[in-house]
């Protein structure tokens, strides 16, 4: 369901999400640690536990602010004259060289061990589907057996590097040893959350529901999306199980109780999200009826209207962001920039002819023009992770590309 201009919009927007992804992953500070701190010699900075992931004010940030450099690394490269796309472009590669290193992911993988609660499931998730998008990228641009043709010094270099710094001498060769490198440096930490997710479902009696990051079904999403290529198979089929579990039976669910004051999720869109992941075509489009018949009526409406009018205006309209400073209040710009990306897959997923893919289009539509110019507000509290949800908006999902 993605079309031409949503491709051009983030090709235009490449370099500016690039740049605050590279500015956020860098900074260490201002910092909010999840880590429960057992006694004074644990307060300790940051990057100390998280030599990959310390930065962009929290850790699950900090992992899909990597997966989003990856993301736009794997758009195609820019032409010898466009400059601009290629600094940023060395840049994502030089920082991504410096935190994605065995050492530090190793570290990484041992913290998630020793701390079986620590981000689950969302920064579970967020860690898989960066597994998976550097596997991708590897795969994407084979250059087996040809050394990355970055001098030795890129390692010594500050972090966020500048424009003073030599080029990349062939970004084809040089970008797809550095992918081999972080995909296999990210390895023992993706089974690491392996190893977390299939302790943990078993013990998951109930589904967690908030509109934030607790959220089951859009982590569970995340997980389909990204087990295999991030050499995680082995979740596919417990992930789908309890997918059946919790969500095939639902009915009945109510978009007019969303938002609530904080959500960057819908829980109703994020569990029909992970449900067309598991059910073919014809079954999940009967399962929407019976789950969402306020979406039945939105479209049963607009067939209706003899003005054409109707179109899915009125479905799931864009909240109204009273202040976007406000670190609380500024999750529903990321709550119009999710439903876009989950409102697209579910029109996606629907045999071509339904009615409800306008009402499911149009609704995304709007809610994507309502957030979009917020990615880049120079408020730090958007800046530092909305850039990635505006991407699976105009790019698809973990498993678009």
């Amino acid at each position: 369901m993605r079309d031409a201009a949503s491709a051009t919009a983030l090709t235009t927007r490449a370099p500016l999400f690039a740049e605050l992804a590279l500015a956020n992953i860098t900074r260490e500070y201002p910092n909010a640690p999840a880590h429960l701190i057992a006694g004074p010699a644990e307060l300790v900075p940051p990057r100390t536990y998280h030599p990959a992931f310390y930065g962009a004010y929290d850790w699950h940030s900090s992992v899909h602010m990597h997966w989003l450099l990856i993301r736009l690394l794997r758009l195609p490269p820019p032409s010898d004259a466009d400059g601009t796309q290629r600094q940023w472009r060395e840049a994502a590669i030089r920082v991504l060289d410096t935190h994605l290193t065995p050492e530090a992911l190793a570290q990484e993988a041992a913290y998630l061990r020793a701390h079986p609660s620590f981000e689950r499931p969302y920064g579970w998730a967020w860690l898989l589907a960066l597994t998976n998008e550097s596997t991708a990228l590897s795969s994407e641009h084979p250059a087996a057996g040809q050394p990355p043709l970055h001098d030795e010094s890129a390692a010594l270099a500050p972090e966020h590097p500048s424009a003073a710094h030599p080029p990349l001498t062939n970004e084809s060769t040089a970008l797809p040893a550095s992918a081999r490198r972080w995909s296999e440096a990210l390895a023992p930490a993706a089974a690491a959350v392996a190893e977390l997710v299939l302790g943990w479902l078993p013990k998951a009696t109930y589904p967690v529901r908030h509109g934030t990051h607790a959220n089951s079904a859009f982590s569970l999403g995340l997980i389909l999306d990204s087990a295999e290529r991030a050499g995680q198979a082995r979740l596919l089929e417990p992930v789908r199980a309890k997918v059946r579990e919790w969500y095939v039976p639902e009915h009945g669910a109510a978009v007019r109780w969303e938002p609530s004051g904080q959500d960057f999720l819908s829980p109703v869109l994020c569990e029909a999200d992970v449900v067309r992941r598991v059910l073919p075509q014809t079954e999940f489009a009967e399962w929407l009826s019976r789950f969402l018949p306020e979406l039945d009526e939105a479209a049963h409406l607009d067939k209706g209207d003899e003005e054409g009018e109707g179109g899915g205006a009125g479905f799931m309209p864009p909240p109204r962001v009273s202040d976007a400073a406000d670190p609380q209040i500024g999750h529903l710009f990321g709550l119009c920039l999710s439903r876009a990306a989950a409102l697209r897959d579910l029109a996606g997923a629907l045999p071509p002819g339904d009615p409800r893919i306008a009402v499911l289009s149009a609704s995304a539509g709007a809610n994507l023009d309502a957030a979009l110019s917020a990615t880049a507000s120079g408020d730090f509290t958007t800046d530092h992770w909305l850039a990635t949800f505006a991407t699976l908006a105009l790019d698809g999902g973990v498993a678009a590309r």
